[in-house]
This record gives structure tokens, C-alpha cells and sequence, in this order.
């Protein structure tokens, strides 16, 4: 198994919040599992933390990459066919970053670590 995380999920990992689901929390633990973190996620966290949304992660964000490998996460970078599925994807839901994971999850075959109902609309496996 393959999973993608979703950007709230990767917070509640890094804050050990309690809001992320115990089969979520094994999941991203598992060392058995590859686990990879959307180049959007830095990109929304950062527009969370400018909006003065989510100030708890300005340290985070200064050094994501190392956070991301010191827990074992693989970066996964946003290609063109990633962007062109997400814009293909249906316009009943139209979160840009959702959009994006959601792709990029079906590209690659990846379940994604979420609560959002909304990307299993898209038809992307989630796990939760």
C-alpha cells in the first residue's frame, strides 16, 4: 500500500493532534508503507500560516523537507499529468489543493491519509 497524504492529516501527524484517526495514525507509522507528502501541502500550509490560520507550524514549514524525511515521508512533486487530471477532475468540488491530491492519488495509485469525504467523491481510495 501506498499512501498520500492529505494536508490535514500531515498537520495532525506533525502536532500529534487527536483529530487524526487511530487507523490513520498506524497507517503513517507503519514502516511497511510508503507514505508521500503533495508538493501542495507546503504550498497550502504556507497560505494558512500567511492567513494567520494555523501560526503553530511557521517553524515546521521553515524546514518541511527535513521534517517530511526525518519521518520517512516521500516528497511527491506535482507534474503535468497530475495537474492535467485535476483539472479534468468534476467541478462539484472545486478546493484547488483537494483537486490536486486527488489526482495525483489516482495517477499514482496511492490511497489518501483524509476525512474529507469530498476526494472519495473524485474516486480516489481514502483511508481514515
Amino acid at each position: 500500500m501506498r499512501l498520500l497524504l492529505d494536508t490535514h492529516a500531515l498537520i495532525w501527524w506533525w502536532l500529534a493532534d487527536s483529530r487524526l484517526s487511530e487507523r490513520a495514525r498506524l497507517a503513517i507509522a507503519d514502516p511497511e508503507i510508503d507514505t508521500f507528502v503533495p508538493a501542495v501541502a507546503s504550498y497550502e500550509i504556507a497560505l494558512k500560516i500567511a492567513t494567520a490560520r494555523l501560526p503553530t507550524m511557521i517553524e515546521l514549514l521553515s524546514q518541511f523537507g527535513e521534517a517530511c524525511a526525518a519521518d520517512g515521508f516521500v516528497q511527491l512533486d506535482l507534474r503535468f499529468d497530475h495537474a492535467r487530471a485535476a483539472g479534468l477532475l468534476p467541478l462539484a468540488h472545486r478546493d484547488p489543493f483537494d483537486r490536486m491530491i486527488a489526482a495525483q492519488a489516482m495517477t499514482e495509485g496511492m490511497a489518501v491519509v483524509t476525512c474529507d469525504a469530498q476526494l472519495a467523491a473524485f474516486g480516489c481510495e481514502t483511508l481514515w
